[in-house]
């Protein structure tokens, strides 16, 4: 099957086979079978989410020490929102 386009309708099914992550076939094939389609995660996605697991386990760790002891350090509350505002920066700096 030939498909005809102008070269401004190639270059724009060209740049959403690339964010797709997707070669030109299997992009018309996905989307003719109906796939939604999404853009690519940025390379760093998958390092952004160990990164963000591994904040979530330091969280819940100290969550767990408050809870047995009943009350918070100030070191302990501290040492939390430090982690929640490394979380937001890798997030911010990811996208």
């Amino acid at each position: 099957m030939s498909v005809w386009l102008n070269d401004a309708e190639l270059d724009h099914l060209r740049r959403q086979a690339v964010a797709a992550g997707l070669g030109m076939d299997p992009f018309l094939r996905s989307l003719i079978l109906g796939v939604e389609l999404r853009p690519r995660p940025p390379d760093t996605y998958a390092a952004l989410l160990r990164e963000l697991s591994a904040i979530g386990n330091n969280i819940n760790q100290i969550a767990h020490t408050v809870n047995a002891q009943k009350y918070a350090a100030d070191s302990q509350v501290d040492r939390a929102v430090a982690l929640v505002q490394r979380a937001w920066r890798l997030v911010k700096d990811s996208f």
